[in-house]
Parts: structure tokens; C-alpha cells; sequence
């Protein structure tokens, strides 16, 4: 491996961007960004990466639809892990409804090479901010229950939960936000994840 490591942050860049197939329903190809034994933990869904792209397949089915915009990633590499911090908005509307929702969030992976080929073994999604649109005008939009909405989730994606719930996808828990407790324990787990390798090495 060069000291620059282009070639690696070219295919982890790669794997970051690739979120793209899932808004392109390419199942196959989704699929091949994740390690098989790969978990993730996002708004609603937390398990395997298999059981989330059959999740991913039967939520393309429903009323909400969704796109995603992927920033460059932040890459910290430990011999052939590397830890990645990235940038992503999230469009997401609830089909002839009058409601959706924008939301910025960051998704932190534990990506590793095994066999000459880089995936992501673990992702968590934190939550930075985000609120409703409405693509018929604020005139046409749905009542809400902004008190109610915000005692049971997060102001960071209350608005996602939202939609989320009214197409029939429960949200339970609570999930990382920015600078909160859960961000600052996946950032000190990654942390640690990298430091077996260089330990391991010494």
C-alpha cells in the first residue's frame, strides 16, 4: 500500500456513494457495499445488512420514497480497516400526502479490506438536523401534532420519524444525534476499532 493511499480512499469513496442504489432499487448492487456479516443501525431499521436490504425492498413498495445525497467522506485508516465519517441529506415525501421532510445526517462505518476488497462492516447514521417540506405548499399541508411529535422523538429527526410512522414504519428508541452521547460512544468505539489493528501490529 502507497503512504497516500489513493487507490483505498478511491474504492471507500466508492462504497460512501454507492448509497445511491438504494434509491435506484438495485438491490444486487446494494449489497455489495456490505461485508455478509455487515450490521447497521439507522431510523428504522437495526440488524443485519441482508435484513435491510429486504427491509429497503419492501419499503420501495409503499408510500414514502426517498434520495439521498452523498458528501466526500472523512477517511481514518488503521492497516486494512479504516474508520469513515460522512456527510448526507436526505429528501424524503410521503406520495400525495403534501407532507415531507429534509434531513442532514452523518454516517459513521467500520470498513475493512478482506480478500483485496473493501465493504463496510458496521453503520450508524447520526442525526444532525432536519424539519418538514411541503411540496404543495404550506396551504395543502396535513395537521400535526408538533408537541406531541417532538416529546417522542428528537427535534434532529423528529420530522423523518414523522413520515416514517405515517407509512407504517415504527421508530423505537432513540437514535444518535449531533454531539449527543450515543455520537460520542460510536466515535470512541471506532476509536478503539482502529487501535486493535495498530496494536495487533506492534
Amino acid at each position: 500500500m502507497s503512504d497516500n493511499r489513493i487507490d483505498d480512499r478511491q474504492a471507500i469513496s466508492e462504497l460512501m456513494t454507492g448509497w445511491i442504489h438504494r434509491d435506484r432499487e438495485q438491490w444486487d448492487e446494494l449489497a455489495g457495499l456490505f461485508h455478509e456479516d455487515a450490521t447497521l443501525r439507522i431510523l428504522w431499521f437495526a440488524g443485519s445488512a441482508h435484513d435491510f436490504i429486504d427491509g429497503s425492498r419492501r419499503m420501495g413498495h409503499g408510500p414514502l420514497r426517498s434520495k439521498h445525497f452523498i458528501g466526500a467522506p472523512a477517511i481514518r485508516f488503521a492497516g486494512e480497516r479504516a474508520f469513515v465519517e460522512t456527510n448526507a441529506i436526505l429528501l424524503a415525501e410521503l406520495t400525495d400526502a403534501g407532507i415531507g421532510a429534509t434531513i442532514h445526517n452523518r454516517f459513521l462505518d467500520r470498513v475493512s479490506l478482506r480478500e483485496g476488497i473493501w465493504r463496510i462492516e458496521q453503520r450508524d447514521s447520526v442525526y444532525d438536523m432536519g424539519g418538514f417540506t411541503f411540496p404543495f405548499g404550506i396551504a395543502g399541508a396535513p395537521d400535526i401534532d408538533a408537541q406531541a411529535l417532538s416529546s417522542r422523538h428528537p427535534r434532529e429527526y423528529a420530522a423523518l420519524a414523522y413520515l416514517l410512522e405515517t407509512a407504517g414504519h415504527p421508530v423505537t428508541g432513540t437514535y444518535p444525534t449531533r454531539f449527543g452521547e450515543q455520537e460520542a460512544a460510536i466515535l470512541a468505539a471506532g476509536s478503539a476499532w482502529l487501535t486493535e489493528t495498530h496494536l495487533a501490529h506492534s
